[in-house]
């Protein structure tokens, strides 16, 4: 007896050779009907015997194609209608709640297309299939046709238009397919903009360029990237001087896995990462002798490395056989450049010459970054190969929320219904450019899913840029603004990532955070329950000379951190590096300044104290980059394995509680003097705040322990913490899929506006 089924079905299948897949199964089993894409996802009509549709339901369910998912699958029995074949339908449209799919690094299939001279897309950089490809830097809408992306103005050719229409090609509905004769091609310019080559003569020039020591812009997937021979000293050197990043390591790509593996240690885990799909930049330990420059990552014992993505880097590297630094194309603290014009304006000082295409970014979509702490992947940076990719909630969320995220690492994110959507990264927000780049970010998300917002969330910080941005966009909408406190954001990011249920205990440790006291807030301790976020501890606040400039110049966080528990005069008996860092002068006025408490806020920021103690051992005195200072500490600490610690107080008669580090610095201060190595206490300093951590621990007996904030990018204090914590049988539970740092503050603002809302 014949029966038709209805299916509605959503997930990660747009984009990814589902409907292809779902036609070939239905062919096999003799089934008639149609599928198409609708803007929710996908809907197919299906008719036949039970039997086959049995065995259509469990192919659905055990071969779906490699990069789909299926998260519902909703299926309904109408009346049969009698179709006699299959057919894939044109696009439905409406309610946009289809998911998008990330970019995705080459398949083999392609891979051995490319180096075929047989095949006819032969050295052609711009290759694709259902399986790998360009999607959300090219996606302008959904559902996800062609004449909705950047590949509306590349017309098929015969050739290509046969593969996309043949149900048996994995071309077959390919969005992005394209050819040498009908597809983007590449041009090859000086910094002048003068066109010097084109197509395969574009590449070669570029290599040679790359030979001779010089810069080249490429146009990737998501933007442009700077590469440079990470051999040569002298060339990496001119990149760093012309893009004003003096000391911050850069990214390497090599040409292939065991030519990483000639400088790199490589486990199993960070393998399986970097030849996946997403295929980011892996943090890894560097070999005692490898062949890059010393610049390339300088003091610092990981190498950020990645594999080639795109046919185009598979091309060029195969070429060049030997790794290059490749960094985003654009200033500090600016976007990565996706425009052809923008970026011979703003890089036209930094690139020697400029290796494009002709296909349109839509979005600037930067590589994403993968750190492996307790033997599991932890993305620092969310972007190509992961976003969008949503944030899945166990109930729908009560209204539809838009959030702004945070000031550095800037994220911005929609939430509706049981999805939040967390975009790539984009930045720091110091500047307007990177603001408006988050607000193009926001807008193109939001045409995506036709998101309108209900409620605008934003920090609690009166003078970042996203909170003047979300005053004034909900002033215009007539919508009400929520700002969330950061630590707060923090933690409920963590608790979406696992959809954690209260009591939960939340530490949240990072550089700067405003808090709800009007202070700088960073080394907190907070108390989930259902009726609440309670802050329940914190490091006694110490002053910071001048404020701001102390994120720049650990010396003034270390000056302020030492004077409440020494004068002046016996911290200058102690000979110390800190105070030998300034001069007579400087250190006069500063001194005055914390006596008389003028510019100088109070914080309880962990990432201060990190920054403190470098001054204090004279491991860093001022800074080019965030976190430098606290890397430099973490990496010495990891270099020994003991556990000794030091004494700290906790003062449990007031709440919130207060943790004083005034004998811990007097200790550690007395092992200076005595001559005990830096690593020594280092690594004793980083041993007493996990025993902070187990104490309160112990203290609130609270089961589930949250730890996130970006001083939680901090490899030997994590996995520490986290081996302490299971022993004494706590639940530990930390951000994998969303980064510990200031890129998932917008999907914690999200969560925590919920939360406070009525069902």
């Amino acid at each position: 007896m014949q029966q038709r089924r209805r299916l509605t079905i959503t997930g990660t299948v747009q984009g990814v050779g589902f409907r292809p897949f779902v036609y070939q199964v239905a062919q096999e089993l003799g089934l008639t009907g149609w599928v198409s894409n609708s803007a929710a996802g996908v809907v197919i009509e299906i008719e036949g015997g039970r039997s086959p549709l049995d065995s259509f339901f469990e192919r659905l369910q055990t071969a779906l194609p490699v990069n789909a998912r299926i998260d519902t699958l909703t299926s309904q029995t109408i009346e049969p209608v009698g179709d006699r074949t299959f057919s894939i339908r044109t696009s439905q449209t409406g309610e946009k709640t289809a998911l998008i799919l990330p970019d995705l690094a080459t398949c083999s299939a392609c891979l051995r297309e490319i180096f075929d001279p047989n095949n006819r897309r032969y050295q052609y950089p711009f290759t694709n299939c259902t399986h790998c490809g360009p999607r959300y830097s090219i996606i302008e809408t959904l559902p996800y046709d062609r004449p909705r992306t950047a590949m509306a103005q590349f017309p098929m050719c015969t050739a290509c238009q046969q593969e996309y229409e043949n149900p048996g090609d994995r071309r077959f509905h390919a969005q992005p397919n394209a050819c040498p004769d009908c597809g983007p091609q590449l041009t090859f310019c000086g910094n002048d903009g003068v066109v010097i080559a084109r197509k395969n003569e574009a590449l070669q020039a570029a290599v040679e360029a790359l030979k001779q020591g010089k810069i080249v812009a490429l146009k990737g997937l998501g933007g442009f990237q700077l590469l440079v021979d990470a051999r040569n000293f002298q060339a990496v050197q001119i990149l760093r001087d012309r893009k004003g990043r003096p000391h911050k390591p850069f990214a390497v790509m090599y040409p292939d896995l065991n030519k990483l593996k000639q400088d790199c240690l490589v486990s199993e885990v960070a393998k399986t990462i970097l030849v996946s799909a997403a295929s980011p930049i892996v943090l890894l330990p560097k070999k005692e002798t490898i062949l890059l420059a010393q610049n390339v990552a300088p003091d610092n014992p990981y190498l950020g490395v990645i594999l080639p993505y795109t046919p185009l880097h598979h091309l060029l590297l195969k070429k060049l056989d030997f790794p290059v630094v490749a960094t985003s194309g654009n200033l500090s603290n600016e976007p990565i450049c996706i425009d052809n014009q923008a970026v011979m304006e703003r890089l036209q000082n930094i690139a020697d010459y400029f290796l494009s295409h002709n296909r349109p970014i839509l979005r600037a979509v930067d590589d994403s970054v993968i750190q492996i702490i307790h033997q599991t992947p932890v993305i620092l940076r969310r972007a190509r190969g992961y976003a969008p990719e949503p944030i899945y909630l166990k109930k729908s969320l009560p209204k539809k929320i838009l959030a702004v995220g945070a000031h550095l690492k800037n994220t911005v994110a929609i939430g509706q219904d049981r999805h939040i959507f967390l975009s790539q990264h984009i930045g720091d927000l110091s500047n307007p450019i990177t603001l408006e780049t988050a607000v193009q970010t926001l807008q193109k998300l939001s045409q995506i899913y036709d998101f309108q917002p209900d409620i605008i969330a934003c920090d609690r910080h009166p003078d970042y840029l996203s909170t003047h941005y979300a005053k004034n966009l909900a002033e215009s909408l007539s919508l009400p603004l929520i700002q969330v406190q950061h630590h707060e954001a923090h933690l409920y990011a963590c608790i979406a990532e696992y959809q954690l249920e209260p009591p939960i205990l939340g530490i949240a440790w990072d550089g700067t955070g405003y808090g709800t006291d009007g202070s700088i807030w960073g080394g907190e301790f907070f108390r989930v329950t259902a009726q609440g976020c309670d802050r329940l501890a914190h490091f006694k606040p110490f002053p910071l000379p001048g404020g701001d400039r102390a994120t720049r110049e650990p010396r003034r966080s270390a000056l302020g951190f030492l004077s409440q528990g020494f004068n002046l005069p016996e911290l200058k008996s102690l000979k110390l590096s800190t105070l030998q860092a300034f001069t007579e002068t400087e250190l006069n006025v500063l001194w005055s300044m914390l006596e008389k408490k003028i510019n100088s806020p109070l914080t309880s920021s962990a990432g201060r104290i990190f920054d403190a103690i470098a001054s204090i051992l004279d491991v860093h005195q001022c800074i080019t980059f965030e976190g430098q200072a606290a890397m430099a500490l973490e990496f010495l600490a990891q270099t020994i394995r003991i556990n000794e610690a030091y004494n700290f107080t906790i003062d449990n008669q007031n709440f919130p509680r207060e943790i004083s580090l005034e004998i811990t610095i007097r200790e550690i201060l007395q092992d200076f003097t005595q001559g005990i190595s830096k690593t020594v206490i280092t690594a004793k300093f980083h041993n007493t705040l996990t025993e902070i951590i187990l104490t309160l621990a112990q203290q609130t007996r609270i089961e589930q322990i949250v730890l996130t904030g970006g001083c939680f990018q901090n490899k030997y204090l994590l996995e520490r913490t986290i081996q302490k914590l299971e022993q004494t049988q706590f639940k530990v539970y930390y951000p994998q899929k969303i980064p510990p740092n200031d890129g998932a503050i917008a999907l914690g603002q999200i969560i925590a506006v919920a939360r406070g809302l009525p069902d």
